[in-house]
């Protein structure tokens, strides 16, 4: 009997590591690398195949890297997230990881997907390096510094959004660019704020650079922004040049609109929004108001009639 429990503890160990390494990898963050597609979408080449398979193969080496940014991140902050309410459950916190893996892991995914990278375009390589410099710079000094914390997590969204028409060698919209940086200023905002509101009186003790910040402060700038991307996306919609000349992407603001004012809903009546990715997957408005307004955009941009 002895012999047979020993076998299932040996059997069971490497399946609760693997799936500890599997969780600690967080595949549901692999949604924000969806903003690779942004580039393939509105150059209208979704229909063109190496395109296409191109901005695939750019979104699979954006999640093996940002994979590999998470271990990072959790490596460094491992005893800061052992004190707090919700981070000292990710893999590495909790023990249910082991070190050694995580690095080892961390290394094969860099290894091997930073050269994928240059080799599939070189453009692309620059941005995906310029996105792990970003995050390491974040992770060991710029998460310590007022503002350019937010920044510094808004410049991950943007850089994304750069990947994808950098992989298919295709002009980077301005107004695309506009747009990213604003919306992503608003998600590291309200993530910011969540935190601050999660960890209260004792916020300074788990991050010192939370007694930079106070709600209020932090919800004047939310307010800002909120005003700037209801502003920049509408002007996108009637300004570019990459969009049908009879301004039909004009009938997507109302669904932005309602999706930001969901999200602030989300952030001042529920107390959520530090983790986005999180959200937009539980929240059932929200995850219908996002597939609406890909689905409007679509149909908007690859109608057979479009002027």
């Amino acid at each position: 009997m002895a012999t047979g429990e020993s076998r299932v503890t040996v059997w069971e160990r490497p399946r609760a590591e693997a799936r500890a390494l599997a969780k600690e990898l967080r595949p549901r963050q692999w949604t924000k690398n969806a903003l690779v597609f942004a580039g393939l979408i509105f150059s209208h080449q979704l229909s063109h195949l190496t395109p296409l398979l191109l901005s695939v193969a750019a979104f699979l080496i954006f999640c093996a890297v940002s994979s590999a940014t998470y271990i990072i991140n959790d490596l460094v902050d491992l005893e800061r997230d052992r004190r707090h309410p919700v981070k000292r459950n990710r893999p590495l916190a909790s023990g249910a990881l082991n070190p050694a893996l995580a690095k080892s892991v961390m290394g094969l995914l860099l290894a091997v997907s930073i050269p994928a990278a240059f080799l599939l375009a070189p453009a692309f390589g620059v941005v995906v390096l310029a996105y792990f410099s970003v995050v390491m710079i974040y992770s060991f000094k710029l998460k310590h510094v007022v503002l350019l914390d937010v920044f510094s997590i808004a410049a991950g969204f943007v850089l994304r959004a750069m990947a994808g028409p950098a992989a298919i060698s295709v002009t980077l919209s301005s107004w695309l660019l506009v747009c990213t940086v604003l919306g992503s200023l608003f998600l590291a905002l309200a993530k910011r704020r969540h935190e601050i509101v999660l960890l209260g009186e004792g916020a300074g003790h788990h991050r010192r650079i939370l007694d930079e910040y106070s709600t209020l402060f932090v919800d004047q700038m939310i307010g800002i922004v909120t005003a700037a991307t209801i502003i920049a996306y509408s002007l996108y919609t009637f300004s570019a040049t990459n969009l049908p000349h009879d301004r039909s992407m004009m009938l997507t603001i109302p669904i932005v609109l309602y999706a930001l004012f969901r999200y602030l809903y989300l952030i001042y009546q529920r107390n959520e929004g530090g983790s986005p990715e999180t959200l937009f997957l539980k929240d059932r408005h929200l995850l219908v108001t996002i597939l609406l307004w890909g689905l409007a955009v679509l149909l908007i941009l690859y109608r057979p009639w479009a002027a």
